[in-house]
């Protein structure tokens, strides 16, 4: 658990869904409605450092998020990312795993999706 670290200090009223290794809550800066934050409780920065069952309980997590803004928001699609490092535009630096539903007409020409992160990439 980090002193600095905002994911490690989540008040339990935020979460949407909570399993015994990770957590869920909407993304205070939403991309769009019901942006959602998929956190292992663990303090860790990247995927690859998380453990089979924390990996494990993050899928089962973001598969019960989806589920949920499907029913809540009814959403046409989904982009999901996690950002690894200042490079890639990680800012806190404790895995989180970015669930965004996403609806016909948000943005104009949405094909490449998440090559959108270096827009003139995303056209191809």
């Amino acid at each position: 658990m980090s002193k600095e670290c905002p994911f490690c200090h989540t008040s339990l009223d935020e979460y949407v869904i909570e399993t015994s290794l990770t957590y869920a809550k909407r993304d205070l800066y939403p991309v769009s409605r019901g942006h959602t934050l998929i956190i292992p409780k663990r303090h860790i920065a990247t995927f690859f450092e998380a453990t089979e069952q924390e990996r494990e309980e993050l899928i089962n997590a973001l598969e019960t998020a989806k589920r949920s803004l499907q029913k809540k928001f009814n959403p046409d699609g989904f982009n999901i990312g996690i950002n690894e490092g200042a490079a890639s535009g990680q800012t806190v630096m404790h895995l989180h795993i970015h669930l965004i539903p996403r609806y016909k007409g948000d943005m104009e020409k949405p094909e490449g999706g998440v090559r959108g992160c270096i827009p003139e990439k995303q056209k191809y």
